[in-house]
């Protein structure tokens, strides 16, 4: 995505912010921009892993149910051996 702007753009896009937002601003803006990625990361992740969390109790579910029918389908000898 920025691989087209070299080390002049940044320098730039600085100034700009700098002259828009004023010094005292900037920071305060800093701030806001690295908090909205950090939420949107943990956002990410627990999308994640709310997807893995209910593929594996899918997968259990289905695992109780195979045990079952193995256990169904084999009668068991109780006789006593000859």
């Amino acid at each position: 995505m920025f691989s087209s702007i070299g080390p002049t753009g940044f320098i730039l896009l600085a100034v700009i912010a700098l002259l828009l937002f004023g010094p005292n601003k900037l920071p305060e803006l800093g701030r806001a921009v690295g908090r909205t990625f950090r939420e949107f990361k943990e956002g990410a992740r627990d999308i994640i892993s709310d997807d893995d969390a209910s593929s594996r109790k899918e997968q259990e579910k289905a695992k109780p149910l195979a045990a079952e029918t193995t256990t169904a389908e084999k009668p068991v000898d109780k006789r006593l051996p000859e």
